[in-house]
């Protein structure tokens, strides 16, 4: 088997010195003598022919060739750092699931996805990541993720080899605070001509969606805010900042936490949620459980 003749522990010292933008307090955090990292820096260099780091003031930074290797370095150090957790698990009898939750996700309809796992015999010990749908993509390829919950699929004929997985569907329902509610149920929906709305913004796969809603009701909302992040979104809501859509599926979730009651239905608008993942086929049990606890029905996510 050939092998590369590089010494990972001479690597990993690169590494934390890149982290930490100098010798000194790269060995400060490893407890060693700055002398040790700086030869065992130097026997690197010199083995694989390449300066990897250069002074920039009183920091070290990568060179360019540096920045390629603290790009592998990242997902090394990350994988082993995986591989020992997966192994303390395993001795536990525990099992693992990293989820990258995307940000425009409803948080409830990601709980109830997540809850399945719960109910496997292996106790299932969750890791979850927020952040933009492109960045967990790309976590996703490099192994840095089991999966991503999401509201959108990947687009055919992308770079990235992932595969979407629709979990379910649901109609949507407009909610409010009960002030807001009393003044703009009466003759829903014409009545929300000028109303007060809290809107996903324009690259949400729902929005383009809600927009032609209001065409084909014809009306024309004040939309008091556009929101990424629907955690956000429902923030203002509950406060009385304005009207927002939710899924049917959550309506007494809705209520009940955020203290906003129904407006009215909206059953031409319609939600899908996904879980996407590197295989065609999904292997990993946690999310057959999640795929398996959809499909069967126990929560009702698709109607």
């Amino acid at each position: 088997m050939k092998t590369s003749g590089l010494n990972f522990r001479h690597l990993y010292f690169f590494w934390m010195v890149a982290k930490e933008g100098g010798v000194t307090r790269a060995a400060e955090r490893l407890g060693l003598a700055v002398q040790t990292i700086s030869m065992q820096l130097a026997s690197l260099e010199q083995s694989i022919g390449k300066q990897l780091l250069e002074p920039q003031g009183r920091r070290l930074v990568p060179t360019e060739a540096g920045k390629l290797a603290l790009t592998y370095c990242d997902q090394i150090f990350l994988l082993g750092d995986q591989l020992q957790d997966a192994l303390d698990e395993t001795e536990a009898n525990k099992m693992r699931l990293t989820v990258g939750i995307s940000d425009s996700l409803p948080k409830l309809i990601a709980y109830r996805l997540l809850q399945a796992t719960q109910q496997l015999e292996l106790q299932v010990r969750l890791v979850c990541m927020e952040d933009e749908f492109e960045s967990l993509l790309a976590d996703l390829a490099l192994g840095k993720l089991d999966v991503v919950l999401t509201d959108r699929t990947v687009r055919a004929g992308g770079s990235l080899k992932v595969f979407s997985h629709l979990l379910g569907e649901s109609d949507m329902k407009l909610f409010g605070v009960p002030k807001l509610a009393r003044k703009y149920r009466r003759n829903f929906p014409a009545s929300l001509h000028g109303a007060p709305l809290l809107l996903p913004t324009r690259n949400n796969a729902l929005r383009g969606r809600i927009d032609a809603w209001f065409v084909q009701h014809k009306v024309r909302p004040d939309i008091v805010g556009e929101f990424e992040d629907n955690a956000m979104l429902n923030t203002f809501g509950r406060n009385g900042l304005g009207l927002f859509f939710a899924p049917s599926a959550l309506a007494q979730d809705i209520e009940e936490q955020f203290g906003a009651v129904l407006v009215g239905d909206a059953p031409e608008l319609r939600e899908q949620f996904y879980a996407i993942s590197n295989a065609r086929k999904i292997t990993h049990p946690a999310i057959e459980a999640i795929l398996s606890a959809v499909h069967s029905g126990p929560f009702a996510i698709a109607d």
